[in-house]
């Protein structure tokens, strides 16, 4: 297969006031074309600014971020926010906009990208059905439950046809049974869709729910394990 992200040597150093803080000290990972991948680890592993640097949401100290192959650091402004439109970001607090509709919450990177208004529409429909959602398409963020609501931004992520997606704490803001329910969608679209999911999360129970464990201390990779179930 296909490799959709690589991390060659990920050096992250941060400064707070004058003191340097290395979140990322050495990082190295691989992540197949139609994997399910989480990175798991406590507050303060790296997990999260890993998950920044794979989205070019943040520059590396030391090291390359590789996306099907291209240096994410030979890019250009206007080459950073073409590639961002093959990365599709699921974030904990869903990030929604409240005065929109869900249906137009999904249809908003689409019209960024330029598609005309029939073929967002539709498209948005169909993503707001694969989510289970297509009957609350007209409701706004503010008459959703949680676990609607990060449904929508599921289905607001894969709107571009992104090559992978980035999940960070997917599951931080909804309550268990929203939890587990959200992450039987992610991999009912990993399996059936062949969506690439990278998750970052310090939750063990839903790492287990990924075909692959990658598990983060202090900055660097310390265990990475295949789940065979």
């Amino acid at each position: 297969m296909a490799t959709i992200v690589e991390a060659v040597n990920l050096r992250k150093i941060y400064m707070l006031g004058k003191v340097p803080v290395e979140a990322l000290r050495g990082v190295n990972l691989k992540v197949e074309e139609g994997e399910f991948l989480a990175v798991l680890g406590p507050s303060g592993s790296g997990k999260s600014t890993l998950l920044n640097l794979i989205g070019a949401l943040d520059k590396p100290t030391e090291g390359k971020i590789l996306i099907e192959g291209v240096d994410v650091s030979m890019l250009n402004d206007n080459q950073l926010a073409d590639l961002r439109r093959k990365v599709g970001f699921v974030f904990q607090f869903f990030n929604l906009i409240p005065r929109f509709t869900a249906k137009e919450n999904v249809e908003l990177p689409m019209a960024i990208a330029g598609l005309g208004s029939e073929e967002r529409r539709k498209r948005a429909e169909e993503l707001l059905e694969l989510v289970g959602l297509k009957h609350r398409m007209n409701h706004k963020p503010t008459e959703l439950s949680g676990g609607e609501q990060q449904r929508v931004a599921i289905a607001r992520a894969l709107a571009n046809n992104p090559s992978f997606l980035l999940m960070d704490e997917p599951t931080g803001n909804v309550d268990s049974k929203n939890a587990f329910e959200i992450m039987r969608l992610v991999k009912q679209l990993n399996e059936e869709k062949s969506v690439t999911v990278i998750m970052v999360t310090h939750d063990q129970r839903l790492a287990a729910e990924a075909k692959r464990i990658v598990q983060m201390l202090d900055g660097v990779i310390v265990d990475e394990k295949v789940n065979r179930k």
